[in-house]
């Protein structure tokens, strides 16, 4: 069989694709060990992401099933759903639906970096969400900020947002605090002229000071975090 032929014929599979029969697969990828690996974690499936994104390359982008899959409310299948989705084509409300009702940490977590950082009304739920009661959906808002002072801080105020996690971040719930402190450790990585007042306020707040930190990875802690960035940088460039 030729090339061309063979992939016209999985394109074909891939558009006939109902939300059963992929579902049907998920059932069948799920391991009761990456489960039990995963619920340590809040995330309650079992389907290795290697698989569930090898998956998701044969499927291709697909909007209409990425929205069934993500009506099923099933973890995997939302893991998918962000996947194979067109990120900019979600309304500004649908978005904010799907972040509140995205229990499960890894869904939140690739649904803000996978779709919501790619859609255009991400800057307008970054200022929503920064202000929210809920500290998950804050968290959201956070992780959205924290793309903004790497990639466009023009515009942002760095001092203010330093005040705020001085003031707020300590005793913030534990997704929201954490989002605060990758913000704090993104500015002193970013900005030369706020780096020792951000490693000032690491060191003072202690945060994530002894998060257990395996072998060859970066501790999350941010003075260490923001040194070892820099360390990096400045290496490269040399």
């Amino acid at each position: 069989m030729r090339a061309g032929q063979h992939e016209g014929q999985e394109a074909e599979v891939a558009g006939t694709t109902t939300v059963a029969q992929v579902m049907a697969e998920l059932a069948g990828l799920d391991d009761p060990k990456t489960r039990r690996v995963n619920e340590k974690h809040g995330d309650d499936h079992g389907v290795n992401l290697g698989r569930l994104r090898a998956l998701a390359k044969r499927l291709k982008t697909q909007q209409e099933l990425a929205v069934g899959l993500w009506a099923t409310d099933d973890t995997a299948a939302r893991l998918l759903a962000i996947l194979i989705c067109r990120p900019k084509v979600f309304g500004r409300d649908e978005l904010d639906v799907m972040v509140r009702g995205a229990r499960a940490p890894k869904v939140h977590d690739w649904l803000v970096n996978y779709v919501v950082k790619k859609n255009p009304h991400a800057e307008e739920l970054r200022l929503a969400w920064s202000a929210d009661p809920d500290p998950v959906v804050a968290s959201a808002g956070w992780a959205l900020t924290t793309e903004r002072v790497a990639k466009k801080p023009e515009g942002l105020d760095l001092p203010g947002l330093l005040d705020v996690i001085e003031a707020e971040m300590k005793d913030a719930p534990d997704r929201l605090q954490w989002a605060m402190n990758h913000c704090l450790a993104q500015i002193g990585i970013e900005h030369a002229e706020y780096r020792a007042r951000a490693i000032g306020i690491g060191e003072r707040l202690e945060v994530l000071k002894d998060y257990p930190t395996p072998p060859n990875c970066t501790s999350p802690f941010a003075p260490v975090w923001i040194a070892e960035l820099v360390r990096r940088r400045e290496g490269q460039e040399g």
